[in-house]
């Protein structure tokens, strides 16, 4: 008895840190299930944010840069009456289709999917070697001297273009030329900043050619649907419906975003070139085939129940993405062809004994 209740001091004392690791243990499931997406998104950015070095440095002049552009930035304004051409950029990225001659709604895009892919590379972009890199200072001079050419021509896509080399400059600057190579991709993706406008006649004006062609074809091979073709414009014999096919109807926006979603894609999925190159050409023919498809469910539609219910369509927000429907799945569908191919060639492993 005695040697039993001896034994029990050093049972209980055996038994105390079973229970404290089971307490922890308990306590750390528990702070993981409390543990939402924003709170371990909030946790990674603070982490990335302190390992950047010369913050401080890059944005400071990050600022004094962008306020050259805020308040010097814009020397036309016939069109938009601003000074900033941050403001030129936003107002004319936020133009809705029909309200200006010009659809660049990818403008606003942009920004938002570049940063998205640099957190996306934070870990690669902080294991480069970063330092104050003075030959960057030539980037910089460079920007400068587009801004000043298309301030004084009033051209402001150059004045973009120097925007957006000015801060590639400071990045340089403040972190040196292996962190320039490794955030190539996805910074070159501001270049979708740069609006178009009348710039993009050589593209639209086939664009619309086909897409009017290939709805003309498909519905001579419907049962109860009659299309006629005058220029641009798909016409009911009957008089039910009349449309014009315009720039934007023809296929522009959704070739401009084919092609920023294939590069995305391409980069971030595959490392050998001709694969990337393969998506990105395919992004012409999948935004034809997309616009082709939103065409004829408008002019199905307008056979039917009339122009109004065709408008319906045309103007519906669900209806307005289709274009993007097939590029997407075909991209998707190629990326996991592909993938599967170098599976299939790599060689087995040689299982041990």
């Amino acid at each position: 008895m005695t040697r039993l209740f001896n034994g029990l001091p050093i049972l209980f004392e055996q038994s105390r840190p079973i229970l404290y690791l089971t307490s922890c243990n308990s306590v750390r499931v528990d702070n993981q299930s409390t543990t939402g997406i924003l709170e371990e998104f909030q946790a990674e950015l603070v982490a990335a944010w302190r390992q950047l070095p010369n913050k401080q440095f890059f944005f400071i002049l990050l600022l004094a840069w962008l306020a050259l552009f805020q308040f010097l930035g814009n020397s036309t304004f016939g069109y938009l009456d601003t000074n900033s051409l941050l403001k030129w950029i936003y107002l004319l990225g936020m133009a809705s289709s029909g309200a200006t001659e010009m659809d660049d709604n990818q403008m606003i895009i942009a920004p938002l999917v570049v940063i998205g892919l640099f957190y996306w590379k934070r870990k690669e972009l902080l294991k480069q070697p970063m330092q104050i890199w003075t030959p960057a200072l030539g980037i910089i001079a460079l920007g400068l001297l587009f801004h000043i050419a298309g301030y004084r021509v009033q051209q402001p896509r150059i004045s973009i273009v120097a925007l957006f080399t000015g801060i590639y400059g400071l990045m340089g600057l403040a972190w040196g030329p292996k962190f320039l190579r490794a955030s190539f991709f996805p910074f070159f993706l501001f270049v979708f900043c740069v609006p178009l406008g009348t710039l993009s006649q050589f593209i639209t004006v086939p664009l619309r050619s086909v897409a009017v062609s290939i709805v003309v074809f498909i519905t001579h091979l419907l049962p109860h649907v009659e299309v006629l073709r005058r220029g641009n414009e798909l016409i009911d014999p009957h008089g039910h419906f009349k449309y014009e096919v315009a720039a934007a109807c023809g296929g522009i926006r959704s070739l401009i975003m084919t092609v920023m979603l294939a590069i995305v894609f391409g980069f971030v999925v595959f490392k050998a070139m001709w694969k990337r190159i393969l998506l990105i050409v395919l992004a012409a023919p999948l935004a034809v085939a997309g616009n082709v498809l939103r065409l004829l469910i408008v002019v199905i539609t307008a056979s039917f129940w009339g122009q109004h219910a065709g408008n319906w369509i045309h103007d519906n927000t669900i209806t307005s993405l289709l274009p993007y429907v097939p590029a997407m799945l075909t991209l998707f569908w190629l990326g996991g062809l592909l993938e599967k191919k170098v599976a299939v060639v790599a060689p087995a492993e040689e299982v041990p004994a």
